[in-house]
């Protein structure tokens, strides 16, 4: 069972929050506010927001630019992994990944079948890497944000929780390249 080594120091994080939508702003962007406060809450720096229309090449040319920034760690993405037409962020996204990180859907999905039942089949959501920055494709209700942000990616951004976290990870995530994404 996971703990919290309370002698390990927290190690603060830098996160980027883009929210896909047609019909929001920023100002009315609940769901990645609900991530932002919780990134800031945590002990994080939130680094990055932003708000693109469900369009595959506008997420794509955001979500590119974040992971060439040394600045950014992690990018959480809300919104557009539903069904419909306008539904394309997981499209836009995984082409970047290296690596996928399928353990994230199946954790998310456990969460959200204990609160919505068989109605978490309707997210597509889904995490990678790419160039030594995590990526998490969320869908946009708030509440899936909440689940997402609090039952997974809290607990494995805080170095102190055990067995492990991708905290302590992060320094080798492209040591095959012989190189360090640059920290500050």
């Amino acid at each position: 069972m996971s703990r919290i080594d309370e002698t390990l120091p927290f190690i603060p994080v830098r996160f980027a929050v883009l929210a896909v939508s047609d019909t929001r702003s920023l100002e009315t962007d609940k769901s990645g506010q609900t991530l932002a406060d919780r990134i800031v809450a945590a002990g994080h720096e939130l680094t990055e927001r932003a708000i693109v229309p469900d369009d595959i090449d506008e997420i794509r040319t955001i979500v590119t630019c974040w992971i060439a920034e040394p600045t950014i760690d992690v990018i959480i993405t809300t919104g557009g992994t539903g069904f419909t037409g306008r539904d394309v962020t997981p499209e836009a996204i995984e082409p970047l990944f290296e690596k996928r990180m399928d353990g994230f859907s199946a954790v998310f999905h456990r969460i959200s079948y204990d609160k919505i039942g068989t109605s978490t089949v309707q997210s597509r959501a889904t995490a990678g890497l790419a160039n030594s920055t995590f990526i998490f494709v969320i869908p946009g209700s708030t509440g899936a944000c909440k689940d997402a942000f609090d039952g997974i990616i809290a607990p494995q951004f805080d170095y102190r929780h055990q067995p492990c976290n991708f905290v302590e990870i992060m320094p080798r995530l492209d040591e095959h390249l012989k190189r360090g994404k640059l920290r500050v």
